[in-house]
């Protein structure tokens, strides 16, 4: 075999060398967006307040990153920072009719940066570091057993 010939040897090998790592990454790539499931999936009864007792699950999890599927309640204007997350969509803003109360089953959601809010009956994923604890938020006054701070959402 000539000199000439064997290099032509080699660079066909790193191209098809090459192909193959591509056409590889390119199998690989649709799962390179799929999110990480670091969070652990709470539901609102695994935290739910009874005689203003948290379950053991909620104490445990006090703390670290949770993942909970809920709606969001009407905010009070179009661009949040935070809003309540809710178990089933609340079409009335309890903040805006007095005769409309909260459900019981709700989560004071702290977004990690301000977003345009959503309709109403938009099921969600919402991820947030969770806290427990009686809360009174100092620029709206809200009062929350339970957030998830520094939360992301998506769109389910």
């Amino acid at each position: 075999m000539t000199t000439r010939n064997l290099i032509r040897s080699v660079r066909g090998e790193r191209s098809a060398l090459s192909r193959r790592s591509v056409l590889g990454l390119a199998c690989l790539a649709p799962f390179a967006v799929l999110p990480a499931r670091a969070a652990e999936l709470v539901t609102f009864a695994d935290i739910a307040v009874a005689d203003d007792q948290y379950t053991e699950k909620a104490r445990k999890l006090a703390g670290k990153v949770v993942e909970m599927r809920g709606y969001m309640a009407p905010p009070l204007k179009p661009e949040i920072d935070f809003f309540v997350l809710t178990s089933l969509p609340t079409a009335i803003c309890p903040f805006c009719d007095a005769a409309a109360s909260w459900p019981d089953d709700i989560v004071l959601v702290r977004l990690s940066r301000p977003v345009r809010a959503l309709a109403y009956d938009r099921l969600l994923n919402v991820s947030g570091i969770l806290e427990i604890g009686i809360d009174t938020d100092t620029a709206t006054g809200f009062v929350s057993l339970v957030r998830l701070r520094e939360a992301q959402y998506t769109k389910v």
